[in-house]
């Protein structure tokens, strides 16, 4: 269970393109406290500095500011690695649709920058994000690899192309590449601030200032909202996995369902708060039911989920309210 027994051989030495990011940086902590050499790599246009400061002054980390978009910058970063856990991305469907030629140049050209340099520098295993919008329109539930829609947004088109990459990479140069389809992920450091915020950290936020949140659409859309501790669990067991079932996606969530006025209401009541949301238009490109089918990952990654959204909230709740 869980990612707590996860070893590496002694001497092991990971890269985390966007470490300074939500997810990224919680992957950096937890491979330094596993006494793992941890190279980050983050341009900062998305992560912030604060969520790796505590980590700057060890010995077994090293910060490059770099962009994945130049190819030196990843050949530096790739330089003696042995496991790259690519996060690097931009996020948020609604922004990819207003900018999609960035999203290109970051998402697909930054992410094959990544695999090529990996290839080149002898790189072991490849794990990359990836996203559950590469379902698309597709209506059945759960979501399952294998069984996907039409594209709904530039953001799943870059993430869709990522996982083609990650399967010729392995075809074609041997490359050991896991694609993470994450689900919603939720937890500490996640950004609250902005007009592309996660809907929890955004929630938690504006009820704790005693602000009315906009819920987009009716709230009767669903998501498999998977907690930070569960993702962390996939990407180090991707690491250890077989080399056969390397080049393809698999769904990282916990398998629940939730709606997303019951989680309004939940956290509400959790933070002591009596606010009725405000409801606004759909927006473009959203996914209106999500909730994923984990046997691939639990049979050929070992994936384990203990976090159970219920389990998760809490943590998240209590950590948003000590740092806010």
């Amino acid at each position: 269970m869980g990612y707590q027994d996860v070893a590496f051989p002694d001497g092991s030495r990971f890269l985390v393109t966007g470490g300074a990011g939500f997810i990224g940086s919680n992957l950096v902590e937890v491979l330094l406290d596993k006494g793992y050499f941890v190279r980050i790599l983050d341009d900062l246009s998305n992560g912030h500095i604060e969520n790796i400061e505590p980590f700057l002054g060890n010995a077994q980390c090293e910060f490059i500011e770099g962009d994945i978009v130049d190819f030196d910058t990843c050949l530096e970063a790739a330089d003696g690695i042995d496991y790259v856990l690519h996060q690097a991305a931009w996020g948020s469907v609604p922004r990819s649709i207003e900018m999609p030629q960035h999203y290109e140049k970051v998402n697909v050209q930054g992410t094959l920058n990544m695999m090529e340099a990996s290839v080149q520098k002898g790189v072991k295993k490849f794990v990359y994000a990836s996203s559950s919008s590469v379902y698309g329109d597709e209506p059945n539930l759960p979501k399952q690899e294998g069984r996907e829609g039409n594209l709904l947004s530039p953001y799943a088109l870059t993430k869709k192309t990522n996982e083609e990459y990650g399967k010729l990479y392995k075809t074609l140069y041997g490359l050991d590449t896991y694609g993470m389809r994450y689900f919603n992920v939720f937890g500490r450091r996640q950004d609250p601030d902005g007009a592309y915020a996660a809907v929890i950290p955004k929630f938690i936020k504006m009820l704790l200032n005693d602000e009315v949140p906009v819920i987009n659409g009716d709230g009767k859309q669903s998501r498999d909202f998977t907690y930070i501790e569960n993702v962390i669990e996939a990407n180090l067991k991707a690491c250890l996995a077989s080399s056969e079932v390397a080049g393809q996606a698999f769904n990282i969530a916990y398998g629940g369902r939730e709606y997303l006025i019951d989680v309004y209401y939940a956290l509400a009541q959790a933070l002591g708060k009596d606010v009725e949301p405000v409801f606004g238009p759909d927006r473009p490109g959203d996914i209106k039911h999500s909730n994923a089918d984990v046997s691939k990952a639990r049979e050929l990654l070992g994936y384990d989920p203990e976090y159970s959204f219920e389990r998760g909230i809490q943590e998240a709740i209590d950590w948003y309210v000590e740092n806010l």
